[in-house]
């Protein structure tokens, strides 16, 4: 495995990235680990701060939250056990991937298109290797390093649209890639064979790191509501012991509480603040 050259100063990127209204913060080199003690809530687009830690670490890779502020991705992965791309390609030939404002090509080969940011949380659909990337998530920026025993390579920017540019309706990619399962008349137990699931989803929530502990709860909310439970309370108390507030907690299980109880699926479009058109190159 060879290391590609530095790339341009990332230093000059970031700054860039913070000038153009993008709020950045420093992974590790090659990583998606943070360097700020408090991981993406740290973000910035302050030049002197950004240029302070391009100074500390100049091999830092360069990464952004997602969601309301910024953009919003969806991550088309690709690895040995399997490629996101015909889930792509068939939601791409459905029309509900348009509206994107650039695209990224990551290390492995996947890609990353970025869409105006909304409110809409991380999602994934692992069986089918797409994620989103939404309130709650961040993901690194071109030129940064994606670096593993398969490859060393850097992020790439491919193309960038003028616009009109619109969000990605997240939930309309699932249903037409999952659709849900015929309705079924709820039972009155609570439980999977046999076994009450709160305990395990709780213990899944606690043990999440930064950066995914919103999504994960966010499905172990849902696994609970498809099991008819009635207390969600632990899971907002494993979220809390893992970081999140409990505001966010309460928020993040009443979403995915209603998500599950709506039989048919009504999208909504928010008016969203125009992201930044073009990615510094």
């Amino acid at each position: 495995m060879t290391t590609p050259p530095l790339a341009p100063i990332l230093a000059d990127r970031a700054l860039a990235y913070a000038n153009a209204g993008i709020p950045v913060f420093p992974c590790v080199p090659g990583g998606k680990t943070p360097l700020t003690a408090n991981g993406f809530h740290g973000a910035t687009t302050d030049p002197d701060i950004v240029t302070g830690w391009w100074r500390w670490r100049p091999e830092a890779n360069i990464a952004t939250p997602t969601g309301t502020g910024t953009f919003d991705v969806l991550d088309v992965d690709l690895r040995p056990n399997g490629s996101g791309y015909p889930a792509y390609h068939k939601a791409k030939a459905a029309g509900l991937l348009d509206g994107w404002i650039r695209t990224v090509r990551t290390p492995s080969g996947g890609l990353h298109l970025h869409y105006p940011g909304s409110d809409q949380r991380n999602g994934s659909l692992p069986g089918l290797h797409l994620d989103f990337r939404g309130t709650g998530g961040y993901v690194l920026l071109p030129p940064s390093l994606g670096q593993c025993k398969a490859y060393s390579r850097r992020y790439e920017l491919l193309e960038v649209r003028p616009g009109p540019w619109r969000p990605l309706d997240w939930a309309a990619v699932g249903t037409l890639l999952q659709p849900p399962t015929p309705h079924r008349e709820p039972t009155v137990a609570v439980r999977r064979d046999g076994v009450d699931p709160i305990p395990w989803l709780a213990a899944h929530v606690a043990k999440q790191p930064e950066g995914n502990r919103d999504n994960a709860l966010f499905w172990a909310a849902c696994r609970a509501a498809e099991n008819n439970a009635r207390d969600f309370d632990p899971l907002i108390a494993a979220a809390v012991a893992a970081g999140l507030p409990e505001r966010q907690a309460a928020r993040t299980v009443q979403s995915a509480r209603d998500t599950i109880a709506r039989t048919t699926y009504q999208p909504s479009h928010p008016a969203q603040p125009a992201a930044p058109a073009v990615l510094a190159r």
